[in-house]
């Protein structure tokens, strides 16, 4: 499908804005001015009506390397009981961004799905390096699974998800929990890195000119991985050797995304090993849309789809739950 209207203006809007004026490309400087520049000026130009609910609250959950801090986002005040919880990992290469870049999608998250969502704030490479990322994710996974009520979760009920780079740390914990027994409703993957190995056709097609750079996130990468194993599961979830009793799974995807490839196999890869998956690319569409439904009408409809499942999945594990 051809580019839709609303990417073509996006990706003008954006190269006007990151443009360099010593002609550099992007994967030789610092791209973060450039992204936090062009998300100050988004909210600017598309104005985010951030939702408001009755109760959101900054907390923090104890990592293995010190405190991990996370903003609990619950659409019924704490008092009114118990909800099911997803545990949400941002964007951003495992370099970049934080709670705040993904705080009006939690937002969303939580009203539309009727859930506790807790979004977390890992530790970000070049200075904390893999496994640190995934090690902080699983640490709040397991705290909720631990103690429930600290966070207004109902006990046996809990998901993970994440976008990107946080796609990868949400398929990676996912498989944590299956292999430590600790029983997932879901796990909702929005465009996520799945591979190291960078060598599919979407990433050689799609490397410049459509909002993800292919040489930066290639950088990116090497900051995290800095020299571990490329093929640990916990890098690659692609390449661990059965992906039989994981969690069942969303995965979202972007027609015109170096990371559609990886992530529509991944997809494949789950049903081929018996895991109830529901695998969705949005045409037309670029890196970071489902974060963006102000501005790509794909990104409310992917939200939609999003919350959906998680509502389908909660109320299968209630209904398992109480048939025990």
């Amino acid at each position: 499908m051809p580019l839709h209207p609303q990417t073509v203006s996006f990706l003008e809007t954006l190269s006007a804005w990151t443009a360099l004026p010593d002609g550099a490309p992007p994967a030789e400087v610092d791209a973060g001015p450039a992204i936090e520049e062009m998300r100050r000026r988004i909210g600017e130009v598309f104005p985010v009506d951030r939702r408001e609910l009755p109760h959101v609250e900054d907390l923090a959950v104890r990592g293995p390397a010190g405190p991990v801090p996370v903003r609990l986002y619950r659409p019924e005040p704490l008092e009114r009981g118990p909800l099911p919880a997803l545990v949400y990992l941002h964007g951003g290469g495992w370099v970049l961004g934080g709670v705040d870049n993904v705080d009006s999608a939690c937002r969303d998250l939580a009203a539309g799905a009727g859930c506790a969502v807790l979004n977390v704030g890992y530790r970000l490479a070049p200075e904390n390096p893999f496994p640190a990322a995934v090690d902080d994710a699983w640490a709040v996974l397991a705290a909720v699974a631990r103690e429930p009520a600290r966070y207004g979760a109902a006990p046996g009920a809990l998901a993970v998800g994440g976008d990107s780079a946080g796609g990868n740390l949400a398929a990676a914990v996912a498989l944590q929990a299956r292999d430590r027994g600790l029983p997932l409703a879901h796990q909702l993957l929005v465009y996520p890195v799945t591979d190291t190995a960078m060598d599919t056709p979407s990433w050689r097609e799609y490397g410049t000119g459509y909002g993800l750079d292919a040489a930066t996130l290639a950088r990116f990468m090497d900051l995290y991985r800095d020299g571990a194993d490329p093929a640990d599961r916990r890098l690659a979830p692609l390449r661990a050797p059965d992906l039989a009793g994981a969690a069942p799974a969303t995965v979202i995807t972007a027609e015109y995304d170096i990371l559609r490839d990886e992530g529509e196999a991944y997809a494949r890869r789950l049903a081929a090993a018996g895991v109830p998956v529901e695998a969705r690319r949005f045409d037309g569409v670029v890196h970071s849309f489902f974060l963006l439904p102000e501005i790509f009408d794909a990104g409310a409809e992917a939200m939609e789809l999003a919350v959906r499942r998680l509502r389908a999945a909660f109320g299968d594990q209630a209904a398992e739950g109480s048939a025990a």
